[in-house]
């Protein structure tokens, strides 16, 4: 009987989390129109991640800024303002 105290919380946990994916989800893919890969180098990295938006100017920018992120804190201030190496249009 104790045991099944305990599993409530955890079920209820996994059942909020799974519940809260859906809705993420549910509502970027309605908002989100525009999906692209942009490829950045810099100081000798190449780094690619993907951004969604409702425009094609806001997708760019998502996924420049987190190839930008992941290239390294020092340079994030000049890295969005150099040309991506690559950018994909995806459907």
């Amino acid at each position: 009987m104790a045991g099944t105290k305990k599993k409530w919380p955890m079920i209820l946990g996994v059942l909020f989390i799974a519940g809260f994916i859906v809705a993420m989800m549910m509502t970027t893919s309605s908002v989100s129109k525009f999906h692209c890969e942009v490829c950045m180098n810099f100081n000798g990295r190449t780094v690619c991640r993907n951004g969604a938006a409702a425009t094609e100017r806001e997708a760019q920018r998502i996924a420049t800024d987190l190839a930008c992120s992941d290239l390294g804190a020092g340079g994030f201030s000049q890295c969005p303002n150099t040309e991506p190496v690559s950018v994909k249009w995806k459907q």
